[in-house]
């Protein structure tokens, strides 16, 4: 009898201990960055408590289709800061030097932090893969969205006047109101993003 009561116990305790494991370790969890931005300001995790959502656009300078997006990514920051999501963009390509960042920073006018990120953590933590492409994560770094911000490229060479369809603000939308995005997943048209291969990425 005693041994089946310790069965028990022992069965419990490991379905107990797998819930947890896959609540907590659904998603990793977000790396101990710290990086500058271009006027020279920390950012680390820290920053995101407290936010109902997190928003990264990966971006690199010499990218057109990236830079014919930027009045759209400030449009995006300016509605959506009032509602508790903190905009960054992120250098995408660390081969770029940040003297170079911080005049493009300035010249197309970003009203938000552009992060250098020389390592590419967050490019890793969200699996962005073309700039210019949205990331929407949980304050955890639980990434619910990534892809176009809308529908506006169509593909390489094919532009529409204006976007049809807005994913981006859709998904912010459906995460504000406590609801999972339909489509998590979008596909992005821009330059490839290459991989740093120089250290453990």
């Amino acid at each position: 009898m005693l041994q089946r009561i310790l069965e028990f116990l022992f069965f419990a305790i490991l379905c107990m201990a797998l819930l947890w494991f896959s609540a907590v370790g659904a998603y990793p969890a977000v790396p101990a960055f710290q990086l500058r931005d271009t006027v020279g300001a920390l950012h680390t995790p820290a920053d995101w408590s407290g936010a109902r959502a997190i928003l990264l656009f990966f971006v690199t300078n010499d990218c057109p289709v990236t830079n014919s997006y930027v009045p759209e990514m400030n449009r995006i920051q300016a509605a959506y800061a009032p509602r508790g999501v903190r905009t960054y963009a992120v250098e995408a390509d660390p081969g770029v030097a940040p003297l170079v960042v911080a005049a493009y920073a300035r010249d197309y006018h970003y009203g938000f932090p552009l992060l250098l990120d020389p390592l590419q953590d967050l490019v890793q933590l969200t699996g962005a893969t073309v700039t210019p492409e949205a990331a929407v994560l949980t304050p955890e770094g639980k990434v619910v969205y990534r892809g176009r911000i809308d529908n506006r490229v169509a593909d390489f060479g094919k532009q529409r006047p204006q976007a049809t369809v807005h994913d981006l603000r859709d998904a912010l939308d459906e995460v504000l109101a406590g609801k999972p995005v339909p489509t998590p997943f979008t596909r992005s048209i821009g330059c490839a993003i290459v991989r740093d291969r120089s250290g453990d990425l």
